[in-house]
């Protein structure tokens, strides 16, 4: 397994992440156990998760079971900010609720620091001078590690660095966002403000929740039992006809050199520069070995510069 460091942090993480969201969720303690160790014994050393994932905990719950020793083989990473109660009291960036919230991750996970802590949401009701000054405590402390920002747009992140700078404050080391062969809007603002100031890329839904795994096929119904077939409104996002024209040429490109469309999306996203490590779920023993295969393809010039022109063209 490849090893990259996280931005310009001295952090280094496994070219192939696991996402821990379904933990808790979509498979069972067992499942996940066996998950989480077969990722490991693979040479995946980032584990990202957060405090919302699995009805609020779960997933944290059951990495804090799981581990045990081996905690001190990852990179942890889990996140705050989203609502983890209806009445709006548990949610954001505050100092208040920060120091709760990591106490709570850490409780849950079993572990007494956080390799990477994560803003997953921008909070437009605390200065980011508040949440910044609140997360550098946290670092002294020892309790988390680095700290890192997920959903932000390019604009706040600059304005985070500057801040950070200003006031000699921990920075972020990391974003998290959404980034695949058929969803590349972070290219036009965020990617190039990621390069500017050296954070590392974390991509989620590689695959686009399943549209690049080349499993659904242009004009029919999704099979059943799939990511599409039982939530209409991810096969609404992704399943549009410029898409599925993307698919159908992507999926000729990849099987004319011999490869899948697996090995090529992750390929395609390990090539780029920025990413430190693709973020990819997996309910399956199957799937991880399948993950960890699938950035072994280094795209040369020429065939990233077709794949620009198929995706963007």
């Amino acid at each position: 397994m490849e090893i990259r460091n996280l931005g310009s942090s001295g952090l280094r993480v496994s070219a192939v992440g696991l996402g821990c969201n379904n933990f808790g969720q979509r498979t069972d303690l067992e499942t996940s156990r066996k998950v989480i160790h077969k990722a490991i014994d693979l040479g995946i050393t980032l584990f990202d998760t957060a405090d919302i994932y699995a009805d609020m905990g779960g997933s944290e719950t059951v990495l804090g079971v799981v581990l045990g020793d081996r905690r001190k083989d990852i990179v942890l990473a889990t996140k705050f900010s989203k609502p983890m109660s209806n009445d709006g009291t548990r949610q954001g960036a505050s100092r208040r609720y920060i120091m709760s919230a990591v106490e709570a991750s850490l409780k849950r996970l079993k572990t007494d620091y956080i390799d990477l802590y994560q803003q997953h949401d921008y909070d437009p009701l605390t200065p980011i001078d508040e949440t910044l000054r609140a997360l550098d405590d946290l670092i002294r402390q020892g309790k988390v590690r680095y700290i890192g920002n997920s959903n932000f747009p390019a604009w706040r992140i600059a304005e985070a660095e500057h801040v950070a700078r200003a006031m000699n404050l921990n920075h972020f080391v990391s974003c998290q966002d959404e980034y695949s062969l058929v969803v590349r809007d972070i290219e036009k603002d965020l990617l190039p403000c990621a390069q500017e100031y050296k954070l590392g890329l974390l991509p989620f839904f590689p695959l686009a929740s399943g549209l690049l795994t080349g499993k659904y096929k242009r004009g029919q119904a999704a099979p059943d039992d799939t990511r599409f077939d039982k939530i209409p409104r991810l096969r609404d996002r992704y399943v549009t006809p410029r898409n599925e024209e993307i698919v159908e040429k992507l999926q000729s490109f990849a099987q004319s050199r011999g490869h899948s469309m697996l090995e090529l999306a992750f390929s395609w996203l390990a090539a780029r520069p920025q990413v430190s490590s693709v973020i990819a779920g997996a309910t399956r023993v199957e799937q991880i070995e399948q993950n960890v295969k699938a950035i072994a393809w280094k795209l040369g010039t020429e065939e990233m510069a077709e794949i620009d022109k198929i995706t963007t063209g």
